[in-house]
C-alpha cells in the first residue's frame, strides 16, 4: 500500500468550487481497481484548507491514477484555486482499519 496526504490551500473565493471540482474526481477515482481508499476531508478552524488521503494497493496504482482524464481534468480545474502549491507526504501502512457507520 501507498498512502499519500496531499495538503491543498485553496483561496477563500474558491472554496466551493474547489470542493465540487474534487468531490467529482473522488468519485471517479474510487472506481479504479488500484485505490483502496480516497478521502477529501476539509479543516473545521480554516475552510481554505483540505487534505486528500489517497491509498493506493501500488506505486504503480498511483502513477496510473495520475494518467486518468478525471485527475487531469481536476488538476488543471483547481490549478488556479490555490493560494499555494498543493504538496504531498508519502506513507507506507503500519495498521490501517476501517470502520465503516
Amino acid at each position: 500500500m501507498l498512502i499519500v496526504h496531499v495538503h491543498v490551500h485553496v483561496k477563500p473565493e474558491s472554496v466551493e468550487d474547489f470542493r465540487q471540482a474534487t468531490l467529482e474526481n473522488a468519485r471517479a477515482s474510487v472506481q479504479e481497481s488500484g485505490i483502496a481508499r480516497f478521502d477529501v476531508i476539509q479543516q473545521t478552524d480554516d475552510a481554505s484548507r483540505f487534505l486528500l488521503i489517497e491509498i493506493y494497493r501500488s506505486p504503480e496504482a498511483a502513477a496510473a491514477h495520475k494518467e486518468t482524464a478525471h485527475y487531469a481534468k481536476w488538476r488543471d480545474t483547481v490549478a488556479e484555486m490555490m493560494s499555494e502549491p498543493r504538496h504531498s507526504v508519502k506513507y507506507s501502512e503500519v495498521f490501517l482499519n476501517s470502520v465503516e457507520g
